[in-house]
């Protein structure tokens, strides 16, 4: 147990990492530029500290709209080159254009370019040299988990997913047998004995052990007191559903049943008055925004309506809101008249319904515009679980536990299920949905919600509407 440990940075770690790698690569060059290149349009110095501060803002912000602290896309080279592009070629127009804050304009236009170029170049340099050091197998975290019968492919798959260096190698099954024989896994994750963890550790080079729920007669067998000797060595050991948590920014409600009301604790933001005001004051300011520019937009959506999906401009549909009240959501029509003869049915991935220019709407989010006025009346807010059809609400609170919980705040115009993951057209997909949104109506604040935000930027920005 005296084996050294791997170094592991957390998610939250290595996002903070990349962002101060980024300014410090991003000025070094700045400065090496403006020293062997004679680039005067830019300095840094104590006499234009506003310059700095305001670069490295816009730097910080359009790095997470387009994705750099993604870090599934973080460690991929064709994604890397193609969002720090987008990225400092937004930083650098908004720089540009940005008066009294930023230096004039230079009579040499080389300057810009000398700029922009240095800005993109450190900026790819350093990002490859992440890819190929730092985002390796050497710093990831092994981990065995123990726990009921369970479906370790899919948890696994799930971990991973959020922390591509968070690889579960194997697990202790505490099941009776006859529940174990329901266990699934892929290769490369073993099932262990829990005889002997201190050998498992030692031979597997195992860095974290995950505790599920473990029945009652394994808390009183000798597992129970390998776990116990284990910690008092310090070996980290910790609750699985925390970390699924934690990593995932989801709510295993599947795998907390038991304990639901004592593990899922409203935010205290719920019942804050002021981030109540300041979130209704939000509501109100971004939506006449949003009337505004939809107004705006009418003459063109009327005009292609018109010529590829003839028929009335909006439509309203039932859907369920705060405490299960219903209300009529509005949106610009994407179907054609009539498009449900049977009934209602789920909205799929390239559903067949949905018109050209209809999925046009659809992908640039341009469909919702008309529900800022919901949000003007206060049946919706800017964030929120997105509302469902009574029927599929009823349908799906029967199938998936706590369904209903999604309904004690209001229902949004975007969310973090919607910012997290793609459309929902199943059952599973609702529950993964479920999982985000009490995951947001648990830790909601002000910060979270600009999260939300920003991530809304990058689906609108990379037509990921459905």
């Amino acid at each position: 147990m005296s084996r050294r440990r791997r170094m592991h940075l957390e998610i939250s770690e290595r996002k903070v990492f990349l962002r101060i790698f980024d300014l410090i690569w991003v000025f070094a060059a700045l400065y090496l530029t403006s020293v062997f290149f004679s680039m005067n349009y830019y300095r840094i110095s104590a006499d234009f500290w506003i310059w700095t501060l305001v670069l490295g803002s816009y730097l910080m912000l359009f790095s997470t709209v387009f994705e750099l602290y993604d870090l599934q896309k973080a460690s991929r080279y064709e994604a890397v080159l193609k969002n720090v592009i987008l990225t400092t070629s937004v930083t650098v127009l908004f720089f540009l254009l940005t008066p009294l804050l930023t230096p004039v304009l230079p009579d040499n236009r080389m300057q810009i370019v000398y700029f922009y170029l240095a800005i993109a170049v450190s900026m790819l340099l350093w990002r490859f040299t992440y890819i190929s050091l730092i985002s390796t197998r050497r710093f990831e975290k092994r981990v065995l988990i123990i726990g009921d019968s369970f479906n370790v492919d899919l948890i696994s798959s799930q971990l991973q997913r959020a922390d591509p260096y968070y690889n579960v190698i194997g697990y202790v099954n505490t099941a009776k047998e006859e529940e174990a024989a329901n266990e699934h896994f892929k290769p490369g994750i073993y099932r262990y004995s829990a005889e002997d963890l201190t050998s498992i550790i030692r031979r597997h080079k195992v860095d974290e052990i995950l505790i599920s729920d473990i029945e009652p007669e394994a808390e009183i067998s000798d597992l129970n007191e390998q776990i116990f000797v284990l910690l008092k060595r310090g070996f980290p050991i910790r609750d699985y559903s925390m970390v699924y948590e934690e990593k995932t920014h989801r709510i295993p409600v599947q795998h907390i049943e038991r304990n639901f009301y004592k593990f899922f604790r409203f935010s205290s933001s719920n019942d804050n008055k002021f981030y109540l005001f300041f979130h209704r004051t939000a509501d109100i300011f971004l939506s006449i925004l949003g009337l505004i520019i939809g107004a705006l937009l009418i003459p063109f959506i009327y005009l292609g309506n018109l010529i590829a999906n003839p028929g009335p401009l909006f439509y309203k549909q039932k859907r369920v809101g705060k405490n299960g009240e219903v209300f009529d959501i509005l949106k610009f029509r994407t179907m054609p008249c009539n498009a449900e003869p049977n009934g209602a049915q789920w909205t799929k991935k390239n559903d067949g319904r949905v018109t050209r220019f209809g999925k046009f709407l659809r992908r640039s989010r341009i469909d919702e515009f008309p529900q800022f006025y919901n949000i003007i009346k206060g049946e919706m807010s800017m964030i929120g679980p997105r509302p469902e059809r009574p029927v599929f609400v009823e349908e799906l609170s029967e199938l998936i536990p706590y369904y209903d919980t999604r309904h004690f705040i209001k229902p949004g115009l975007t969310g973090w299920a919607q910012v997290m993951t793609d459309y929902a057209d199943s059952h599973a997909d609702s529950l993964e949905k479920l999982q985000y949104d009490l995951y947001y109506i648990k830790h909601r604040n002000v910060f979270l919600d600009i999260t939300i935000l920003v991530k809304t930027l990058s689906t609108i920005i990379f037509f990921r509407g459905q």
